[in-house]
């Protein structure tokens, strides 16, 4: 009788192990950021983006898309990996509205959204377009990023939803810092191809500027300094825009996580309300 009970418990012991039923569902895996490599179709360069998928991500419904540009001297890992509160903010935002989450090198360190920057960004939207179910597409970034982020969206505003733009510059004929590096982006100095420069300069096209778009600032800000930035704002809010600027006078070149929320939320939460807003 013992011999029965021992062999009869084998059984048990397997199948608890082999299905183990009810007991304890696994919790469901954090996404991870995936680190995606393409190639260039403007020049055949291998580029580099990283992906991060929403924790409730579905390939059956579409979702919104947050494309995170870095600063200068960084790359595409700044805005997924950084604890200061621009990048952190947007990482919450992404999580909270359940986007997909996408941070590209565009050219990494000393991009400033040159030709071939831009032409990296176009292609990476119209991959994830032809891969997922991709509703709107908004942009932000900080420094470099904000700057890079009022670009594209003044080149390309079929493109983009809304904009959220941290410490940039709207004006790449009167800003002075870091010409090296933009003068390589954009191909010359601002006295050789004064046209490139003004057409990367988001301050001269706000009728392009359409869609919701924010900025923030800091009055002592030296590195971008701001008075670009409100000048687009002001024009734009005569345009009729819907738009909002944080203005921290006595905050020099970042914006605290609390404000980078704020002017992230103001984009998306527009940009939805938009998009379901009947048509008259």
């Amino acid at each position: 009788m013992q011999l029965f009970y021992r062999l009869s418990f084998i059984p048990l012991l397997i199948a608890l192990f082999v299905y183990p039923g009810h007991a304890a569902d696994p919790s469901p895996q954090k996404p991870v950021p995936l680190d995606i490599e393409f190639t260039a179709r403007c020049d055949q360069t291998t580029q580099r983006y990283v992906l991060l998928l929403p924790e409730q991500f579905s390939t059956e419904k579409p979702h919104s898309l947050l494309i995170a540009l870095h600063g200068h001297g960084s790359d595409r890992w700044q805005f997924v990996k950084d604890p200061r509160g621009e990048c952190r903010a947007s990482r919450d935002i992404a999580r909270q509205y359940n986007l997909i989450y996408v941070s590209p090198d565009y050219r990494a360190r000393t991009s400033w959204m040159g030709p071939k920057a831009e032409a990296d960004l176009q292609q990476i939207i119209e991959e994830l377009k032809s891969k997922y179910q991709i509703d709107q597409v908004f942009l932000c970034g900080g420094s470099m990023g904000g700057s890079s982020s009022l670009t594209f969206a003044a080149l390309h505003p079929e493109l983009i939803a809304g904009v959220a733009a941290m410490n940039p510059t709207a004006n790449h004929l009167e800003y002075n810092n870091f010409q090296p590096a933009i003068q390589a982006s954009f191909g010359g100095t601002k006295q050789q191809i004064p046209a490139e420069f003004k057409k990367r300069s988001s301050e001269y096209w706000p009728e392009k500027l359409t869609m919701p778009l924010s900025i923030s600032v800091g009055g002592k800000d030296t590195s971008v300094p701001p008075d670009s930035a409100r000048r687009l704002i002001n024009i734009l809010k005569q345009l009729n825009r819907e738009v909002l600027l944080i203005d921290r006078p006595n905050e020099g070149h970042k914006t605290s996580y609390e404000d980078s929320r704020a002017i992230l939320e103001f984009v998306i939460q527009r940009a939805i309300s938009k998009k379901d807003k009947p048509a008259q």
